[in-house]
């Protein structure tokens, strides 16, 4: 039985293998086969209602605003820091990333790394520090100096909220993941894709740094099949104890 517990600020979570296991298809240049209805079906041992998916809905958008109005200070001199950094690049990274049931989207971010970050990812795979479809280096040289900044106080992710404002993304759930990650996924691993993405997760604010993909993977699992309104409330406030604590990020 998965459970979920929060005792004194901290989540706790069981892990038991998730059942029903989406098939894996074969994967040609486009993983647009991930929005055929019958790979996802029986996928979860039950759907959301009606009444969580709504109330989930106004948290992210009343959150995603608020966050914005809020942190539009921020905002504005984190862009001019970037700036200054290296004037010809722009503020922000935008990345293609796969969504809820295969949906590919525009995930945008606070750039955080030099401008042919991409182009020397090849040349830095056998530095990957995790196993699995996930590409993790704690001294990417890639990173410019206030990226580094801004990753550790997650900062960089705040541009986020613009991609939970147009449905793209919840505040809390699965992170989305790159077209070559799904591409390398097994079939356990696909389950991920049956919620909408989340900006912040069971995986984020307990064990971010310390587990690898798979490990990853099972929380997000876990996440999907016990969540509720109390579980993402307490995702969103244990988040931003971590920010303002810098701790675990």
């Amino acid at each position: 039985m998965d459970k979920i517990n929060s005792e004194n600020n901290e989540i706790a979570a069981t892990l038991v293998p998730v059942q029903n296991e989406i098939p894996k298809q074969v994967i040609e240049s486009e993983i647009s086969f991930l929005t055929i209805d019958n790979v996802f079906r029986d996928t979860i041992d039950s759907e959301p209602s009606i009444i969580y998916s709504f109330l989930k809905r106004a948290i992210d958008i009343g959150g995603a605003v608020l966050g914005i109005v809020i942190l539009t200070p921020v905002l504005i001199i984190l862009g001019l820091l970037i700036k200054l950094e290296d004037p010809k690049a722009s503020i922000f990274f935008i990345q293609e990333r796969v969504g809820n049931r295969g949906k590919l989207f525009r995930m945008y971010k606070f750039r955080s790394m030099i401008v042919n970050a991409e182009d020397l990812l090849a040349n830095l795979l056998v530095e990957n520090e995790v196993t699995g479809a996930m590409f993790k280096m704690k001294n990417d040289p890639r990173v410019t100096k206030i990226g580094r900044f801004i990753r550790k106080t997650s900062l960089d992710e705040i541009p986020q909220l613009i991609n939970v404002i147009k449905g793209e993304m919840s505040l809390v759930g699965p992170r989305p993941p790159l077209p070559r990650e799904v591409m390398l996924y097994e079939e356990k691993h696909f389950q991920r894709l049956t919620v909408k993405p989340g900006c912040t997760g069971l995986w984020q604010v307990t064990a971010r740094n310390e587990v690898g993909f798979e490990e990853m993977v099972n929380l997000d699992l876990l996440y999907i099949k016990e969540r509720t309104l109390l579980l993402d409330i307490k995702l969103i406030l244990k988040t931003i104890q971590v920010m303002v604590l810098k701790k675990g990020i």
